[in-house]
């Protein structure tokens, strides 16, 4: 009788569970251990904010299953709050510590998981461990930081990092009724995540909820008052907060896998070819320790996140059991809610598909999530990049507070397909007014794109038209609105001419059509086809704003708010 598949894997997170769970739907006869240092396993460390904020009411609802769960549905032994030392691969075993007890012992494998995920990155910096300071990565850091909060201990925040946790943190914290300063040492928020144009737009929400953002800041150290945390001191200023939550980013947990001999990667990852096989070939690896193969550049980005790591651990589950799936790569997906606005990202940035030797062409496009008639309709705004020698879609960010992470999954995964511009913009999505206008908003971004590529207009962003105007340029800003419109909201420049759309033929011949001509208007289209008719009449130097006065920024702006 052949003998049993010894199978143990490290960690308990998100792609440990998933692998031990899928190996034993494929092996009913194998022999699986799972180890995990904490005492807790499988649960959903993403919602760790939402508990904070007590959107999520019991810590249990973040728990999907515990160790006595695990072995009685999937006769998966689990051995929690145990620490592995070392591996021996050379005697397929490893050597695990009891933390409560100390105790050591070997156990034997023949397949072995890493999947021991990230850790915060929490820098030398003075005062650090002052009573108050806490990274976010367990349920027990999310305990401690609400029960100060419950025993009405803080009433300020310092939340160092405007990444998605920060981000996230920054409302749950604001939602429990503390003040809130945001410090981040890049100069936009959701840095690496989002291009300036939406990264600015999720900035003016954020502001107008009260909480306090200080960019291009870097924390140097942290006062306290006897033991405890009241201030974070940055490179320009202080800041006051009695709870600070560390949120800068991560690395993976890789130590274990470097001692062992195995190769590991410029992330700190351990490497993994496309089946999750380590560099040993009974040793695999998945979740946020590995990183991951751009489906678009072909090169390794380290993108941790809980769904990646899930999908990790179906793949490996099948490869330790006698299958050969692999894993095809990412697209850099990624969502965050942050107070009333829904924010989206996937494939490349601009600036990173420049970057990677494409030659970029982007358009910016607000527009409803449905038709304005139907109840509940509300803005959102896409920026869509486009590769100009292929046409193929290279990536998409979206925020507002209408229904982005619809949009981002569309482009998700026309990008995985690989798919044109041209078929973005005939794709057939699904249309009824109570769902989404005729023409969705992918749509009108997939035109625009086309009709820079054949050279049917020109755009331009609003930073670009703000910085023409504080450098004192000479052109015409045209406000197609209507009077009405530029009464309640105006940008107060001298460039700034009102010509109302409906009278733009009848007085065309008052403008200069030498004169470099930028058109703007509430979200554009108005803009556009102002812009057309003007080229039309021989206008040489005739522009556009993207995104119009609905992205220009709610500082730029005298009256009312637009977006």
């Amino acid at each position: 009788m052949d003998r049993q598949l010894r199978i143990v894997i490290i960690g308990g997170g998100a792609c440990g569970p998933k692998t031990a769970a899928r190996a034993r739907r494929l092996d009913a006869a194998a022999r699986i251990c799972m180890v995990q240092d904490e005492e807790l396993i499988s649960y959903a460390g993403c919602g760790l904010p939402y508990y904070i904020s007590d959107v999520v009411k019991s810590r249990n609802a973040l728990l999907v299953r515990d160790a006595a769960s695990f072995k009685k549905l999937s006769n998966v032994d689990v051995l929690t709050g145990t620490r592995v030392e070392s591996i021996d691969r050379a005697g397929h075993k490893i050597t695990l510590m009891e933390l409560a007890t100390e105790r050591k012992y070997s156990l034997d494998y023949d397949k072995l998981v890493i999947a021991t995920g990230s850790s915060p990155v929490v820098p030398p910096i003075k005062g650090i461990d002052l009573k108050g300071v806490h990274v976010l990565k367990r349920v027990p850091d999310a305990d401690e930081i609400r029960a100060l909060i419950n025993e009405s201990i803080s009433k300020k925040a310092v939340i160092v990092g405007a990444g998605l946790i920060g981000i996230e943190m920054a409302e749950a914290l604001s939602a429990r009724g503390l003040e809130v300063t945001v410090v981040e040492a890049l100069n936009k928020v959701l840095p690496g995540i989002l291009d300036e144009e939406i990264s600015d737009l999720l900035t003016d929400h954020i502001k107008s909820k009260g909480v306090t953002l200080k960019l291009g800041r870097k924390v140097v150290e942290f006062r306290g008052e006897g033991e405890r945390v009241s201030h974070a001191v940055t490179d320009k200023e202080t800041a006051e907060g009695d709870v600070v939550i560390f949120a800068i980013g991560v690395r993976p947990n890789s130590k274990l896998a470097k001692d062992a001999g195995l190769e590991t990667g410029p992330f700190g990852d351990i490497v993994v070819n496309e089946c999750l096989q380590t560099s040993d070939p009974d040793i695999y690896s998945g979740g946020d320790c590995v990183a991951n193969v751009s489906i678009i550049t072909g090169k390794k980005m380290f993108v941790p996140m809980g769904s990646t790591a899930n999908k990790h651990g179906h793949v490996i589950a099948a490869n330790i059991t006698g299958g050969s799936e692999k894993f095809p790569g990412i697209v850099g997906t990624a969502c965050v809610k942050v107070f009333d606005f829904n924010t989206g990202r996937v494939g490349l940035g601009e600036k990173q598909a420049l970057d990677a030797g494409f030659e970029a062409v982007t358009a910016l496009v607000p527009g409803p999530d449905k038709p304005g008639s139907s109840p509940g309709s509300r803005e959102v705004i896409i920026k869509l990049i486009v590769d100009k020698k292929t046409r193929r879609i290279l990536g998409g960010q979206g925020t507002g507070p209408g229904e982005v992470v619809k949009r981002i999954d569309v482009l998700a995964t026309a990008i995985t397909m690989g798919m044109t511009v041209d078929i973005l913009a005939d794709l057939d999505l699904a249309y009824a007014p109570p769902y989404n206008s005729a023409l969705d908003v992918l749509h009108h971004a997939a035109n625009l794109v086309r009709n820079k590529l054949e050279g049917r207009t020109t755009g331009i962003t609003p930073a670009d038209v703000k910085k023409k105007i504080s450098d004192g340029d000479d052109f015409a800003l045209l406000d197609v609105r209507s009077k009405f419109e530029a009464d309640r909201t105006w940008i107060e420049a001298p460039q700034v001419r009102l010509l109302p759309q409906p009278k733009l033929y009848d007085d065309m011949d008052k403008l200069d059509d030498e004169r470099e001509t930028v058109v703007v208007c509430r979200r554009g289209g108005r803009a556009y086809q102002a812009c057309c008719t003007l080229k039309n009449a021989g206008f040489r130097d005739i522009k556009f704003v993207e995104g119009s006065l609905i992205c220009w920024g709610a500082d730029d702006v005298c009256g009312e708010q637009v977006l």
